[in-house]
């Protein structure tokens, strides 16, 4: 069985449905490699489970395929022998003949794949659930995949399937602690610098941390997967990106560059792209949102925390980034066994790469930020990456991470990634920031530190920041 980790929370919610005593259809959704599936089994243990997979389109799969994939599969979950369906209508109701009274759990893993070919795919379950469900109380039917633009238009957003989906959930990666719980499992034994430089390419996605070799230090696992000619992470992206948005593969590629070298209003991609007003591009960041490769960073009104008219947007997705700043531009050279004595310490700019690594990192866990500063999330009027822009009045400046309060509190977040020591630099670039924003009367600003790394003497006498906080304590897990 596969390594599973955390996941509690949904856990929880899943085991819910079974007190609605009737069969419920669950969606779960996110990135590929976040674990999904894995989710579905661990959720289905002890039950009776059927678990069905969508065959991976090519050029020359037909829905005949999907639909012999589907009966091979039913017929391996079963036990039974091998029948042919002619249309999903009769592989649906098939299925139906054999979930008993038992509390049954069926998975339709990589739907969009399932349905790709046959446009009546979709119409076809809806009407084998409303037919079926109510013979079937103790059956949960879950939907997941990886093409979430998909989920959303054809499930989601369907009035086909309203009033129908009991629970989404939104799997987002694994958590700092769950991460270092996880590393800890499969016996990885490296500080928590060594720690912190994986997941800040990784990030907490489940599938990326198996292949991490528990013999091996951070470096040499970075270098064997991100830099050898047959490493996993050197054609991962092709894969995760493959058939996502329909052909469109191009513009969103050429998007999550532009984003690669930092946050960037929509009107700034536009312009980048070299494109006039109109058009599409909201729809497709909006499909990039949905696919979790981009976050967007609302702006606010301190004097009033009302939100703004404009975003930023952020490549949020770590190993996404990563390839593109680092993989992507050596591939030749990768496949050509050029890196094999480098340090991966040596590479241009590595330091300042990690820097914004654990930024996208640490943003993905904003509970545990919250929870470290003692803010309750109900206080929280707003909190984001915070950019300010300059205009003839007052000079452009960007925040890490800015969480106001109810209190009426301005903490104004900065995240430090180093193996030498903070100095009074730290101090100095926090006070010139500040400085530069207009803060409302009556809040105060609230200078906060996050750090990997030594803190000079120099600046604990300071007394300057109002917390700083080591960052490996949120490695820190229950076994």
């Amino acid at each position: 069985m596969e390594l599973f980790v955390g996941r509690k929370k949904e856990l929880e919610s899943l085991e819910g449905l079974w007190h609605l005593r009737r069969a419920c259809i669950v969606v779960i959704r996110g990135r590929r490699r976040v674990g999904k599936s894995r989710l579905a089994k661990e959720f289905a243990n002890g039950k009776q489970f059927i678990e069905f997979t969508g065959l991976a389109p090519i050029h020359t799969t037909t829905a005949q395929d999907q639909r012999d994939t589907f009966a091979s599969q039913l017929g391996q979950n079963l036990k039974l022998p091998m029948i042919a369906f002619r249309d999903w209508s009769d592989a649906f109701f098939y299925l139906s003949h054999h979930i008993g009274k038992t509390p049954t759990v069926v998975l339709f893993d990589e739907i969009s794949w399932m349905g790709s070919q046959d446009p009546t795919f979709l119409s076809k379950l809806k009407a084998w659930w409303d037919l079926n469900y109510l013979q079937h109380p103790n059956l949960i039917l879950i939907l997941c995949g990886s093409v979430s633009t998909w989920i959303e238009k054809n499930i989601l957003k369907s009035t086909a399937f309203f009033g129908r989906i009991s629970l989404t959930i939104n799997l987002e990666p694994l958590s700092l602690p769950e991460c270092a719980l996880f590393l800890d499992k499969i016996g990885f034994k490296g500080s928590a610098y060594e720690i912190f430089k994986i997941l800040s390419i990784l990030g907490g996605v489940p599938w990326y941390l198996e292949q991490i070799n528990p013999n091996q230090m951070a470096d040499t696992n970075i270098k064997h997967l991100c830099f050898k000619e047959a490493g996993l992470l050197v054609t991962e992206f092709d894969n995760i990106f493959h058939d996502l948005f329909n052909g469109l593969g191009y513009t969103y590629k050429k998007i999550l560059h532009i984003l690669a070298d930092g946050m960037k209003l929509l009107k700034e991609i536009r312009q980048k792209l070299g494109w006039k007003q109109g058009g599409n591009l909201s729809e497709i960041m909006r499909n990039l949102i949905t696919s979790d490769f981009v976050t967007p960073h609302y702006q606010w009104s301190f004097k009033t925390g009302n939100l703004g008219n404009q975003s930023l947007y952020r490549l949020s997705d770590l190993y996404t980034r990563f390839y593109i700043k680092y993989i992507e531009p050596e591939r030749n050279r990768i496949q050509s066994k050029a890196y094999g004595d480098m340090e991966i310490n040596q590479l241009p700019g590595w330091q300042t790469m990690m820097g914004f690594q654990l930024e996208s990192l640490l943003l993905q866990n904003r509970p545990l930020l919250l929870k470290t500063l003692q803010i309750n999330p109900a206080d929280v009027v707003a909190d984001n990456p915070y950019c300010q822009m300059p205009t003839s009045r007052q000079e452009g400046c960007q925040i890490d991470y800015l969480i106001q309060t109810s209190m009426k509190n301005l903490f104004f977040c900065e995240f430090k990634f180093t193996l030498g020591d903070l100095g009074m630099e730290v101090i100095k670039a926090m006070r010139k920031k500040i400085e530069r924003f207009s803060i409302p009367r009556g809040h105060a600003a609230i200078p906060v530190l996050f750090y990997l790394g030594d803190i000079s003497e120099k600046v604990y006498d300071e007394r300057y920041f109002y917390r700083m906080i080591d960052i490996s304590e949120f490695l820190t897990f229950s076994k």
